[in-house]
């Protein structure tokens, strides 16, 4: 279920004010009924929203993902000009957003969609889809480290922990880290090994559920196979099924 002036917009009706305006105006109806409610949510794919008894053309969903580099952002309209994540995807006619983010100092995979309802799933803490990353660190993070990592560190917002994490190699006065999270605050990673005395110098994302970012070469971006949607949408079901754990 998504936002009703969010649907709108993505049907090309006009920006989500005009949206809203247009509501309350009691020119929108969904299955034949007047709708004034600016927090209303709609199924497009089962209802029939119209305007001026006018049905909306829905936009077909797609579903993308992209090896983000350093520099880009994850937000539709920069006004500083940054290059943008969805400026590697081709030409699409829908207007695609990005499913969660990578501050512009990381790299790796994004996804990218105009399913809310699907992304929401993906992103949201309370369906705990892991996400794992490479992150090489400056220094040699000790095994009382990792497993406070584990533990749980205390930032600005509470306590935030990793789901999972494991050395892999040294590199000169650096080491690398893969660690699986299962909610993604803010800047997280980078804060939790600030926090322990260790900067981040690299941080890639290489997989999102059971997608995984392959051989797709940095700055480029492909299609999600059908198999792929469907088993991150499997992903969310089988997390939120998952028993709470309380401390």
């Amino acid at each position: 279920m998504e936002r009703l002036n969010k649907v709108l917009a993505h049907a090309g009706v006009g920006s989500r004010r005009f949206c809203d305006e247009i509501i309350v105006a009691g020119r929108v109806s969904v299955d034949g009924q007047t709708v004034r409610e600016l927090g209303c949510r709609v199924d497009p794919s089962r209802q029939r929203i119209c305007v001026d008894d006018v049905p909306i053309k829905c936009e077909k969903l797609t579903y993308w993902m992209a090896n983000k580099p350093r520099g880009y952002v994850c937000t539709n309209d920069d006004p500083a000009g940054r290059p943008r994540a969805i400026d590697l995807l081709p030409q699409v006619e829908q207007r695609v957003y990005t499913v969660g983010r990578l501050d512009e100092s990381s790299e790796g995979l994004l996804i990218l969609t105009n399913d809310g309802a699907w992304a929401y799933r993906l992103m949201h803490p309370r369906y705990g889809v892991e996400k794992t990353y490479l992150v090489q660190v400056a220094g040699h993070p000790s095994p009382a480290d990792l497993r406070r990592l584990i533990q749980g560190v205390y930032l600005a917002e509470g306590r935030v922990r990793a789901k999972d994490v494991k050395r892999l190699k040294k590199q000169g006065d650096s080491c690398w880290l893969r660690i699986v999270l299962s909610e993604g605050k803010n800047r997280e990673i980078r804060r939790m090994l600030a926090r322990l005395g260790h900067k981040v110098m690299t941080l890639r994302r290489i997989a999102i559920g059971p997608v995984h970012l392959g051989k797709l070469p940095l700055g480029r971006a492909r299609r999600l196979t059908r198999q792929e949607v469907e088993s991150l949408r499997q992903a969310g079901d089988r997390s939120r099924s998952r028993p709470t754990r309380r401390d």
